[in-house]
């Protein structure tokens, strides 16, 4: 049985119809990653999936459960992080992570979740005083204090600094290796890329891409090159010199239509070189997700 299953869901919010017969589902043990532009119909989904919102239409099982009508049986074994709130100001990580603690029978030791997370410094610190990255680790420790099976996480890692994304990541693959089904929305295609085994694109409530990070970057087919040089280069001159379309895709980011041998590169970084303009950014490959997402959303933003 799927950690969780999603078939055919339907949300409406009066005329406006939010998710369209959409179907997805997770393992144990997996990390699935929700993308969608604003508006795409994540948010709406996960908060069916927690039993907030009600379907219109089609059927939603969270551990074999209807997230609504047995929402009492489903409570205890799901973790959900808010992007935001959910901590009295003036309250510790110290009580917080306690005082979640108790509501649970068998809850993670509070101080070595919070060491987890990179927090234990800043155990005593009220919590408007943490910074955006500290409250958002507080967050994901709340969500994950009642051992969930099921763990919703938002924007994990959102104004989290090098360090704290690195603590995040390693808490979230040992959920992965507990067998939790982790199920993150986030706007940060790296991320995904980083932590998910599995992806689902959204956009207007419905699937548009689903795999894995590799199966998704190779939908775009082919390879090339891409790179970042001053805005306004010659792109007919550089195209003559690799024998390659070129395109200036935004200002200063440039992609070359051409296999990405090492003599290719090598073309390339002479070229430059002869006119003394700088190189950035190189990426010798395959699509990078966010190519791909934003060749199947037709956004200009995640």
């Amino acid at each position: 049985m799927p950690a969780i299953e999603v078939n055919e869901l339907v949300v409406r919010y009066g005329e406006v119809t939010a998710v369209d017969r959409l179907s997805v589902s997770a393992e144990a043990g997996e990390i699935l990653a929700l993308l969608g532009p604003n508006g795409a119909g994540k948010t709406t989904t996960v908060e069916t999936l927690e039993g907030y919102r009600r379907p219109a239409e089609g059927e939603v099982r969270v551990l074999g459960l209807d997230p609504v009508a047995q929402r009492r049986q489903l409570v205890p074994r799901i973790g959900v992080m808010l992007q935001r709130g959910g901590v009295y100001p003036s309250m510790t990580p110290r009580r917080a992570a306690a005082l979640f603690a108790s509501y649970y029978a068998d809850p993670v030791d509070p101080a070595e979740l919070l060491a987890q997370v990179g927090l234990e410094r800043v155990a005593d610190t009220s919590w408007r005083r943490l910074s955006g990255g500290e409250q958002q680790r507080l967050s994901l420790a709340l969500a994950l204090v009642g051992r969930p099976q099921v763990a919703f996480l938002d924007e994990p890692t959102a104004g989290v600094d090098p360090a704290g994304r690195l603590a995040i990541r390693a808490v979230v693959a040992g959920l992965r290796d507990r067998g939790v089904c982790v199920v993150l929305t986030t706007h940060e295609l790296e991320e995904a890329e980083r932590l998910a085994d599995r992806i689902v694109i959204i956009d207007r409530g419905r699937t548009v891409g689903a795999g894995t990070p590799a199966e998704l970057m190779a939908t775009a087919g082919g390879r090339q090159i891409r790179f970042g040089a001053p805005a306004g280069m010659d792109v007919a001159a550089l195209g003559r010199a690799m024998a390659a379309a070129v395109v200036e895709e935004r200002p200063g980011e440039y992609v070359i239509d051409k296999e990405a041998t090492p003599a290719a590169i090598a073309a390339l970084t002479a070229w430059l070189a002869e006119r003394d303009l700088p190189l950035a950014d190189l990426r010798a490959g395959r699509h990078s997700l966010e190519d791909v997402f934003l060749r199947l959303t037709g956004s200009g933003g995640s």
